[in-house]
């Protein structure tokens, strides 16, 4: 295959490449987070991590399409982060006008992303003010297409308006991720936990939280929680 030369390039679609390089904030060996102890096996891995930068449009079709239209119906969003990368297209939704985009997005007949097939957290401790993220996985069956909406809150204020109403089934979702992150889901039918005993203290997915445990025991043999395996350093 020739290479591709300067003057045919211009027609080729846009990649999305994130303007501009978003800068590094942390450098970390191993796996885990800073301070626990590493029982992954990959205490000599190295790596640069870093908060991806703003994308430009356009970015091909049918995303330029969503986005412009997503605009049109919500005009709060523009001037919000929007990321395309890997063929994925995520908007930056301020909470307080979640319900009024998740809303626009399901009932919209461009648009029309009628299924939420999942939500899910992050945790960014350097991010500050905005620590807690949440990620909600749109689906649209009428057009078969995807589109991802994100979401921020503090750590101290870790408030975000639920979508149950729009999308029943991010019930258990929503649950979870207030079960791994702490993440509360205003107006939520029935925000409990669902995977941790319902006396258990803290959130296991954050960053933060300690690498511990209790041993478990299966079929006589007793596996030690991660705080007590030996190191592999």
């Amino acid at each position: 295959m020739s290479e591709q030369t300067p003057e045919n390039t211009e027609n080729l679609p846009s990649t999305g490449e994130p303007t501009p390089k978003a800068p590094v904030f942390e450098e970390k060996r191993g796996m885990w987070s800073r301070g626990s102890s590493d029982t992954s096996g990959y205490n000599l891995l190295d790596r640069e991590l870093a908060m991806p930068g703003a994308s430009q449009p356009p970015f091909g079709e049918p995303f330029d399409a969503i986005y412009n239209r997503a605009l049109e119906v919500v005009p709060e969003l523009r001037g919000a982060l929007v990321l395309f990368d890997r063929g994925e297209l995520t908007i930056y939704v301020p909470r307080e006008h979640l319900l009024k985009t998740v809303a626009q997005f399901r009932d919209d007949a461009f648009l029309r992303f009628e299924v939420c097939m999942s939500v899910s957290g992050v945790h960014y401790p350097q991010e500050r003010g905005a620590e807690l993220h949440s990620v909600y996985h749109l689906m649209s069956f009428t057009h078969n297409r995807r589109v991802r909406l994100e979401v921020s809150c503090p750590e101290e204020d870790a408030h975000i308006p639920s979508v149950v109403g729009t999308y029943p089934m991010a019930d258990w979702h929503e649950r979870e991720t207030w079960d791994m992150f702490g993440i509360i889901y205003d107006d939520h039918p029935a925000l409990t936990r669902i995977l941790m005993p319902d006396d258990w203290k803290g959130h296991p997915q954050r960053k933060d939280y300690p690498l511990g445990g209790v041993d478990v025991e299966y079929k006589g043999a007793k596996v030690p929680a991660p705080d007590n395996r030996r190191s592999y350093s």
